[in-house]
């Protein structure tokens, strides 16, 4: 299992089968495949199961290539799925709290909102606000510890949204398991910035700026988002530093520690993880320049004020350096080179790419692999806590015998024929596939 495993993941890390050429040559050599040996998969099929050629060809072997319903239409509808469970985050305890409420109202579910322990004023003041304004039965808030979540877990859920930690998370997804619980988890991941040598000065003080913001504006590194280390030519990097330590000033003053423009850590426990990071007692804006790799501020999400500078020989290196590490929530890169963009997005895998600034609240927000999975803003909420039921609206004005038993030769025929000519829907799709 292993050597098949390893083969398939070199595979893919090779980048082939995300060319249209190999995209086409596969779904092509599919369809011969099914074509060429019809007479070999229909006898294995009467093998295994006596199933007649015609219910074979019918079911199975034409099905891949085209299936009919004469007359008929087909059409989608959502429905909500039932009552979600929402764990909020104690980083933004509002928004997160709100957010996925919104869109799980907005589908049609009824709510249990847990907000986050660690940020006890907001988890109280949404506990006592949200029954004063909304429907007290259906949207209901449920405030406690890690022993209430547990209580809460045993429970059957429609569907849970998490935001957190992937350590909590692999919690939550073990309980859901239980159930068949779908769930979303929104979690964290080492985003990093690209800085590519901009055209202009202009062009580089906005870049340092949008990355200073984006790394200590934010609740002081405490998100998922913020910037996790930035990536920079070496010998771009003293200039990069030396504006960074500018802009610190003019946003956080010469003792970045006292200003009130700068969130303070959440709690005891974080403080001290973060001091062990630097074995500093000082937690307040830092830049670190070229950390070992294998430290752990290289290894664990920072989450934090806490900037590690890599410095590569080519900003092109950034994207082996990415690619070598997990999959990032997202990735930032500072560029005008069009070609460089382009090999980002199709060399790289995150959730979310941004070029030249920040996050966007209309686009669609999750991860990918460790760093979550789900995806949530806007229409995309009411996606999430939505079933999109399948309807099909048959007719009775024909009625097409050959889709019926006792099977002959004619009805044979008549399913090969119909299902040959909706062959060609496929062939517009292969002609019609994008990259």
């Amino acid at each position: 299992m292993e050597i098949i495993l390893g083969e398939v993941r070199e595979s893919f890390k090779s980048g082939k089968t995300r060319s249209l050429e190999w995209r086409k040559k596969q779904l092509t050599a599919l369809i011969n495949l099914i074509q060429d040996n019809e007479q070999k998969l229909s006898k294995a099929l009467f093998h295994d199961l006596g199933k007649h050629p015609a219910e074979a060809y019918r079911d199975e072997i034409g099905c891949p290539i085209s299936l009919v319903f004469f007359p008929a239409k087909g059409e989608l509808q959502p429905e909500p799925l039932g009552v979600i469970l929402i764990f909020s985050c104690w980083n933004f305890p509002i928004s997160l709290a709100l957010d996925p409420l919104i869109g799980a109202i907005s589908a049609g579910n009824a709510v249990v909102l847990k907000p986050s322990d660690q940020a006890p004023a907001c988890s109280s003041v949404l506990a006592n606000l949200i029954p004063l304004y909304m429907d007290s039965k259906a949207i209901q808030v449920i405030e406690g510890g890690p022993q209430i979540c547990e209580k809460i877990l045993l429970h059957k859920w429609d569907k849970i949204f998490f935001t957190g930690s992937a350590q909590i998370g692999r919690i939550v997804m073990t309980a859901a398991a239980k159930h068949l619980t779908p769930v979303t988890l929104e979690l964290g991941g080492k985003c990093p910035t690209i800085l590519d040598s901009l055209s202009t000065t202009s062009d580089l003080k906005v870049a340092v700026k949008r990355i200073a913001g984006a790394k200590w504006g934010p609740c002081s590194g405490q998100a998922c988002i913020a910037v996790d280390y930035l990536l920079v030519e070496a010998n771009f990097a003293p200039t990069v530093i030396e504006m960074l330590k500018k802009t610190i000033k003019r946003f956080y003053g010469e003792k970045p520690i006292e200003s009130k423009s700068l969130a303070r850590i959440v709690n005891q426990r974080h403080f001290e993880r973060l001091t062990g990071f630097l074995k500093d007692p000082l937690v307040a804006a830092s830049i670190i320049h070229d950390p070992p790799l294998d430290a752990a501020i290289m290894n664990e999400e920072i989450f934090g004020p806490f900037l590690p500078i890599i410095t590569l020989n080519k900003i092109e290196e950034s994207i082996e350096f990415i690619k070598s590490r997990p999959k990032p929530l997202t990735i930032y890169a500072f560029t005008k080179d069009e070609k460089f963009k382009r090999r980002i997005l199709s060399e790289t895998s995150s959730g979310t790419v941004m070029f030249n600034d920040f996050l966007c609240d209309t686009l669609p927000f999750g991860g990918v692999d460790q760093s979550g999975f789900g995806r949530y803003h806007g229409k995309y909420s009411f996606d999430t806590f939505s079933h999109e039921k399948a309807i099909m609206q048959g007719s009775f004005l024909i009625e097409i015998e050959p889709r019926y038993p006792p099977w002959t030769d004619f009805k044979m025929k008549f399913i090969r024929l119909a299902y040959r000519l909706n062959y060609f829907g496929i062939l517009l799709l292969l002609l019609g596939l994008k990259k």
